[in-house]
């Protein structure tokens, strides 16, 4: 996003629920209304033009949480979605991949949700110059990296890493790989925006530790962001 809105683009983010169900410290108070904050902070410094919140629940991370993202209608997301691509004449839309990133079931109600919003637009225009892409990351090197963790102890003991044999995108189907390290302090401060992310009451959350790595370790993970190219899929 930092990349794009430097090259001029204008940058639109749309959140889909407001994150109250996320795992956060419990001294933290209202946790959607700090959240909001943190959003329009890191929206701030990765110079989006434009942050729309669609109001939905958090629906947590078993999708339990009742009203919540998970259980609501795809088309009703998806025609919320179509509407902010009409009126932006948008000519790029990004999603998640199908596996929602780690598995989280709002993410994976996003990534329907956009590939139905994107296929309702070809089927009104067809030949329409919008392209559809979702963020993701190389599958293998992340399962491997978490399989080696449980096995020297690193992991809970309830974790199953074969969870994560099916989270992100096989490196083969990945078909964009940005380079974005001459906006890592961008990157960087808006992930330090999100500080209710970066700790829990139980164990390490994945912000806290990105946010401690030394700079030449944050250039090789987080130097090159990940996409997928689906606009002919949802054609």
């Amino acid at each position: 996003m930092a990349k794009a809105a430097s090259q001029g683009h204008r940058v639109v983010l749309v959140m889909a629920t407001d994150g109250a169900a996320g795992l956060a410290r419990s001294d933290i108070g209202d946790l959607a209304e700090v959240r909001a904050g943190e959003l329009a902070a890191s929206a701030s410094v990765l110079g989006v033009a434009r942050t729309i919140n669609l109001g939905y629940r958090d629906s947590g991370l078993d999708g339990s949480v009742i009203g919540g993202l998970a259980s609501t209608s795809v088309e009703q997301v998806a025609s919320a979605i179509a509407d902010i691509v009409r009126e932006e004449n948008a000519d790029i839309l990004v999603g998640y991949d199908p596996s929602g990133g780690y598995g989280h079931p709002d993410h994976v109600q996003v990534h329907r949700a956009v590939r139905a919003a994107a296929a309702a637009l070809f089927a009104q225009e067809p030949g329409a110059h919008l392209r559809v892409f979702e963020a993701t990351l190389p599958r293998e090197p992340i399962a491997r990296a978490v399989h080696l963790a449980a096995r020297v102890g690193a992991t809970p003991a309830d974790f199953d890493p074969t969870e994560f044999d099916r989270a992100w995108t096989p490196r083969a189907h990945i078909t964009h790989r940005v380079n974005v390290r001459d906006h890592l302090a961008a990157k960087r401060a808006a992930q330090a925006a999100h500080a209710s992310q970066s700790g829990a009451d139980e164990g390490v959350r994945t912000l806290e530790v990105l946010g401690k790595l030394p700079g030449p370790v944050a250039r090789l993970l987080l130097g090159t962001e990940f996409y997928v190219d689906v606009t002919s899929a949802t054609m």
